[in-house]
């Protein structure tokens, strides 16, 4: 072998920018490891660099181990983790027209190893004179119109055309970085929930691993696409081109970070190379590789045990979101009580009727209520699904939103007078289970189930031939607006579960909602196995989310119980590994001097919110449940095992007591800066969000109504 595999290649960028391919001779005397090349380049005149190569096979079929730092002293993935054995079963559980883009061929979904993998490890060495450059490593395919995988951070063509929401977009032959559309991209490793960079051509599939930090200093990843060829690459120091993306839809100026290289002091980058074949879904096994080589080395994350963290969230909810006039859960708690704006507190007056706020996160109240024995945490759930369900939009959903000011409106959307199918569908999802758990209680409400029903119904009639709910629709006339993306995935599981309830006024109402259910779920099948599920936050219009991975997961779950068919498993199992590629997989590292350096906060666990919105939060555990019953029916431990993670994860920053990190007690935060996104990397938004505290206490009650032993963390 004389050469490196196909398509793969390493340059030295020189100060000046200019990048300069190392011409490699194989070594006269191998590494023990591998095969050995080493060339020799001039970055700047009279300053010559030895370059040495050995590409090794990885003894392990994925390949991923090098993806973590190898120095001990930067290794803040070290930690070591473990969870009770069993905890106590709850007593009252219950718990589109067109794509953007041809989305090319469908992913299997099948989770065997990766076919290939190899691990590089490159040394340089200045031999003459100190000299100032990056290390880059490129793998490429032919590809007339290339796939991309980043995880957490670049999917697809990332950004469809038409999305409200401005934030990197890929587009071939794409030159307008200003409005953040180009075929090449380059990030900062911290962006990604693994730093690895992936693309799928006419016929093969490659991609590039590297951990975020390197004795060059912090790596970076990213993508290009020219004459039909897709490359991906890992450099170090990392760069950010052709603009850097802070969060909005200006563009800021590049960024390039440079490694002196000083002779006789030579530096290494490790890189891994996965051969990816035609598969979409072959990241699953180099994922899932990565993180079981790692866990052992991780220790427990959370502040508090999971019955302390529900008790500290409830306390959350009740003493600073929840208004008894006129029973609302207010979505954002500023910490610092005394600051306002025009004389007014910076608390968001304001209730969304499900997602940031509202009936899901009064519902997991409601059940911390009924399992601890708090009077006033299920009084104030009860009032404020009472407040919810009290008046509909004049079509027969929900209302999107509550204003102090105004009163009930539409959702967060440029369509006027538009109400978002997601957000209509997790209330109407957590709306069933509360009318359960409150009938196990032995009390009934009347007017929850009356609206839990005209919204089941409505949604089932409105439904087109082809599956489709809808993911925008008219506040008064009932009109679908706008018919594109997977948001309708959010009614699957209301449907499902109301009947499961027996929530149904007659067989043949429970029988159109189940209709519905499996039609909803046949159609957006096609945005699982196309590796490209996007639509559900209101916020972010069409971007691929997280937040789609959750509500796939949990439709999916809910059709499998119903029937027990393998393919709704499959398509669950499919959905959780593509969720979990937003999971983080690592441990930032951050200054000391930034607040969660300070903490020494653990990000492993944590999920990115979505391309567009770079920052960690805790939504994923809305899925616990569906996440430990995947497990289950899978015989599989691995998903539990990420869920509980991800708890583990989001029980630090939960304010034990007043002045916590500058909270009070009970408060959580929205937003973890993670990366320099929005505002500098280690910083924490100082607002408590209804819906962060909301989640946590329903993860929680979750895990604590499991029933049967919970896997363990090593």
């Amino acid at each position: 072998m004389t050469d490196l595999p196909a398509g793969v290649g390493v340059a030295i960028i020189g100060a000046n920018g200019q990048r300069h391919p190392v011409t490699l001779a194989e070594s006269a005397a191998p590494d023990p490891a591998g095969v050995g090349w080493t060339g020799v380049v001039e970055p700047e005149p009279g300053a010559p660099v030895a370059v040495r190569i050995t590409l090794a096979p990885t003894a392990s079929s994925g390949g991923t181990d090098r993806l973590v730092p190898s120095h001990p002293e930067t290794d803040l993935s070290s930690r070591h983790l473990a969870v009770v054995d069993s905890l106590p079963r709850h007593p009252a559980r219950s718990d589109e027209g067109a794509q953007s883009q041809d989305p090319g061929p469908i992913a299997t979904g099948n989770c065997a190893p990766a076919a290939q993998n190899d691990a590089i490890y490159i040394t340089v060495e200045a031999l003459a004179v100190p000299v100032e450059i990056n290390l880059q490593v490129e793998a490429s395919v032919l590809a007339t119109d290339p796939w991309w995988l980043i995880p957490g951070l670049f999917y697809g063509e990332n950004r469809p055309a038409d999305c409200d929401r401005l934030f990197p977009r890929f587009e071939i032959n794409g030159d307008n970085p200003q409005g953040l559309v180009s075929d090449q991209w380059s990030f900062r490793s911290d962006r990604a929930a693994t730093p690895l960079s992936c693309t799928w051509g006419d016929n093969d599939g490659v991609g590039l691993g590297v951990a975020e930090l390197s004795e060059l200093g912090p790596t970076g990843i990213g993508l290009a696409h020219q004459d039909d060829t897709a490359t991906v690459h890992v450099i170090a120091p990392y760069r950010e081109a052709p603009v850097t993306y802070y969060g909005s839809a200006e563009a800021k100026p590049p960024l390039r970070a440079t490694h002196r290289l000083t002779p006789g002091v030579p530096v290494s980058l490790d890189v891994t190379l996965h051969r990816l074949g035609t598969d979409r879904h072959a990241y699953a096994p180099i994922l899932r590789e990565l993180w079981e080589t790692t866990a052992a080395r991780r220790q427990p994350a959370a502040w508090v045990n999971i019955a302390e963290a529900a008790e500290l969230t409830a306390v959350g909810l009740l003493d600073w979101h929840y208004d008894p006039d006129p029973g609302v859960l207010l979505e954002t708690i500023g910490f610092d009580r005394g600051i306002d704006v025009d004389g007014k507190p910076v608390d968001r007056q304001a209730m969304h009727i499900g997602w940031v706020s509202g009936i899901p996160w009064a519902y997991a109240l409601l059940v911390h209520g009924l399992r601890a024995g708090n009077d006033a945490a299920t009084a104030a759930a009860t009032r404020v699904i009472d407040f919810c369900t009290e008046e509909l939009a004049p079509s027969g959903t929900f209302w999107g939103a509550w204003y102090r000011d105004s009163g009930w409106t539409q959702s967060w959307t440029h369509i006027k007078r538009g109400l978002h199918a997601r957000t209509l569908g997790e209330a109407a999802h957590f709306l069933a289970r509360a009318i359960v758990a409150e009938g196990e209680a032995g009390r009934e409400h009347p007017q929850w189930l009356a609206a839990l029903r005209s919204n089941l119904d409505v949604l089932a009639r409105r439904q087109r031939a082809d599956g489709n709910l809808g993911a925008i629709h008219h506040a008064e006339t009932g009109e679908v607006l706008q018919w594109r993306g997977a948001a309708g995935l959010a009614w699957i599981p209301a449907f499902v579960e109301a009947v499961e309830g027996g929530l149904s006024e007659t067989l043949e109402q429970g029988e159109l909602w189940l209709l519905a259910a499996v039609r909803a779920g046949e159609h957006y099948a096609q945005y699982v196995e196309r590796e490209y599920i996007h639509g559900a936050p209101e916020d972010v219009d069409l971007a691929p989310t997280s937040e789609d991975g959750y509500a796939a997961v949990m439709a999916y779950l809910a059709l499998h119980r119903l029937d027990g068919k393998r393919c709704w498993l499959d398509l669950a199992r499919h959905a959780a590994d593509w969720l979990l590629t937003f999971r983080y997989t690592y441990d930032v590292d951050f200054h000391p001097h930034t607040l969660l350096g300070a903490y020494r906060f653990s990000t492993r666990g944590s999920d990115q919110a979505s391309p567009s919105n770079q920052h960690l939060a805790n939504y994923g555990l809305i899925c616990m449940r569906e996440m430990l019953d995947l497990s289950r029916a899978l015989d599989d431990p691995y998903y539990a095992l990420r869920a509980l993670e991800t708890l583990d994860c989001h029980r630090q920053f939960i304010a034990r007591r007043d002045g916590d990190f500058g909270a009070y007690r009970g408060m959580v935060s929205e937003r973890y800066y993670q990366t320099e996104c929005f505002q500098p990397k280690g910083m924490l938004l100082t607002l408590s969000h209804a819906w962060c505290v909301g989640v946590t206490l329903l993860g929680c009650e979750q895990a604590l109504a499991h029933s049967g032993p919970l896997p363990q963390l090593h």
